[in-house]
């Protein structure tokens, strides 16, 4: 429930003298906001962390589909914060220099109008609080009026940035850590050439699967429930909503009889249970596979995909399959799924449901249309950060043992050898100041991956926790990240803001530029958590 405060404002413009504030309980203070400043009082809503932020920011909210900074007011102010969320607790929404900023409370206490008279200066320290960031002293409060921009200002530190000129880009200077010379340059777009094969490798049952990743549209988390059709075959699990279409759903654990546990079920947001989604041909409509974890993508030789046994490809299980995938120097194998297939499957269910293929489109604008971006999303302690597809040439396993490379930057973690290039291995963690992951087995270290960065010759790995897969993205759900630091503007400058069946999802999207220029990097400014 929100109190839009447009009408209160209004009200106050047939005052000529009066002032008018939203007064809010911050522990044992009585705070007094400006009214013409305020948008909105909203509950808590749900936080995604932003890095290399301020100790007083809690996290990003997404608000009528923008990403909102929310600050803990009494940790802004000096004082402890960061309890636990109350009934009362209340997010105060305000605009400061462009953008909305949020403004955690302990609770609303109302609206006050009061003449300027009844307002007297601050002439010492008033609650222990700094004179700088006060504007006066209420007596109808009694409460101490803030100097939102003073307060806010001094949380998000200096907003200018100057950019590098071209020639100081990376790939484009000479010399410095992170360089690599001409011939190392040339290998390592042989590494990453276009001729390799580009797969999203899945589990399902304790198999791999995979598809071509130019047949992915987006992977999405599972959802909570989903509409079976009748009579349908088990592998036909039914249809799921996406952004207000039906998006056709198959299981693969039935399809190959790979089910184990008395059936598959569709529904239930297990741990990182996700539906990847098949990109449509012409005139076809596209479909999801539920599938239990997405694993990796893989870019392989062509010649390490070898087609179907013909002993095999004439029983009917094997038909869904195109290939299988040598990966590893031959030591996995994993069964590449025909797209096709999958789609036939999906017009089953659409035909049950008595839809359309035109109709079961969930993607918006249409493919090719140029108004989309498509990313390679990952975890990393508990939010979702994106990168560019063209940015991305594989994402791996984490390897068992690194080795450390001396003097570098505190944040490289070590090199990794891959097809014969030696890379450095960037710790997200550390890179973005967050804490490091606990030793325990339930940390989910075991699922940590690395995403390889490149462009113009240069390779990069990125720790990161896991892999959430693809997703397309429409250009309208993009927007500039709220700038919360210089080093976070350097590192994070947009923000993808959805809004799933369920719920509101923020995935931070990253500059690959910055992350390959490991001079720069090692000049980021940090604040201390």
């Amino acid at each position: 429930m929100a109190l839009d405060v447009a009408g209160d404002r209004a009200a106050t413009a047939e005052a000529d003298s009066a002032l008018a504030f939203v007064t809010v309980a911050v522990g044992d203070l009585r705070l007094a906001l400006p009214l013409a400043a305020v948008r909105a009082v909203i509950r808590l809503p749900e936080l995604v962390r932003i890095p290399l932020g301020p100790p007083s920011l809690d996290g990003l909210a997404q608000w009528h589909g923008e990403a909102v900074p929310v600050l803990d007011l009494a940790r802004a102010l000096g004082r402890p914060g960061g309890g636990a969320a109350a009934r009362e607790t209340r997010v105060v929404l305000v605009w400061h220099r462009g953008q909305p900023v949020g403004l955690r409370v302990d609770a609303m206490a109302g609206i006050l109008r009061t003449d300027p008279d009844r307002v007297d200066p601050v002439t010492q320290e008033e609650g222990g609080l700094d004179p700088v960031m006060l504007d006066g002293l209420l007596r109808d409060g009694p409460a101490t009026i803030l100097k939102l921009d003073a307060l806010i200002d001094r949380q998000f530190g200096d907003r200018t940035e100057v950019e590098r000129p071209e020639a100081e880009r990376p790939g484009r200077g000479t010399g410095g850590f992170g360089r690599v010379t001409a011939g190392e340059a040339g290998a390592g777009k042989a590494a990453a050439g276009p001729d390799r094969q580009a797969l999203l490798v899945f589990e399902v049952a304790g198999q791999e699967f995979a598809l071509p990743v130019d047949r992915v549209r987006e992977v999405l988390p599972a959802p909570r429930e989903v509409a079976r059709m009748a009579r349908a075959k088990a592998h036909l699990l039914g249809v799921m909503a996406v952004r207000d279409r039906l998006l056709p759903l198959v299981g693969l654990r039935a399809l190959f009889g790979l089910d184990g546990t008395g059936g598959q079920r569709a529904g239930g947001q297990e741990a990182g249970r996700r539906v990847v989604v098949v990109r449509s041909g012409a005139g076809q409509a596209p479909v999801g596979v539920l599938v239990d974890e997405v694993r990796e993508i893989l870019r392989l030789d062509p010649v390490l995909i070898d087609p179907v046994p013909p002993l095999l490809a004439r029983e009917p299980e094997f038909e869904d399959l195109d290939g299988i995938a040598r990966a590893d120097g031959g030591r996995r194998l994993v069964s590449v799924l025909s797209a096709e297939r999958l789609f036939r499957h999906g017009a089953a269910i659409g035909a049950e449901a008595g839809g359309e293929g035109d109709g079961m489109e969930p993607a918006r604008p249409a493919e090719g249309s140029g108004n989309a971006e498509r990313f390679v999303v990952f975890r990393l302690a508990g939010a979702e950060y994106g990168l560019p597809v063209s940015a991305v040439r594989e994402v791996l396993r984490r390897p068992d043992s690194i080795t450390p490379l001396p003097n570098a930057p505190d944040f490289v973690a070590g090199v990794l050898t891959l097809r014969g290039e030696v890379l450095p291995l960037i710790d997200q963690r550390r890179l973005l100041n967050l804490p490091a992951a606990t030793a325990s087995p339930s940390a989910g270290l075991e699922r940590g991956r690395v995403v390889v960065v490149g462009r113009d010759g240069l390779l990069v790995g990125l720790l990161v926790d896991g892999l959430s897969g693809l997703l397309t993205v429409p250009a309208e759900r993009i927007g500039p990240a709220p700038a919360v630091s210089a080093a976070q503007r350097r590192l994070i400058r947009r923000v993808a803001t959805l809004d799933p069946a369920g719920g509101s999802r923020l995935i931070l999207l990253m500059d690959a530029d910055s992350l390959l220029d490991m001079d720069r990097l090692a000049d980021l400014p940090v604040i201390p958590q």
